[in-house]
């Protein structure tokens, strides 16, 4: 069986502002330890103004992803259908 591609840095899929605190969460793609995952983290301001990562979040074997998936699909529907979000997401 071919060997998995590893990743020699993260890969940034994603960037999105989680609060009025100017926290941010990233969803990256990296290797660790020869396990390829998908990391879903709260990223903080520092004092310089830069955002760095903090031990809130979650980092799942990239194999992981697509049960992942559903899960957040299923959230997605059941918030719509429990009013707490219209279709279009906001």
């Amino acid at each position: 069986m071919p060997r998995k591609p590893q990743l020699t840095e993260p890969v940034i899929v994603e960037r999105l502002w989680a609060n009025r605190q100017h926290d941010a969460v990233y969803v990256t793609l990296s290797t660790f330890r020869d396990q390829n995952l998908v990391d879903i983290r709260k990223h903080s301001m520092d004092r310089f103004g830069k955002l760095v990562p903090t031990p809130k979040g979650l980092a799942l074997k990239i194999t992981r992803l697509p049960d992942l998936a559903k899960a957040v699909s299923k959230a997605l529907t059941k918030a719509i259908e429990l009013g707490l979000l219209d279709g279009s997401g906001e």
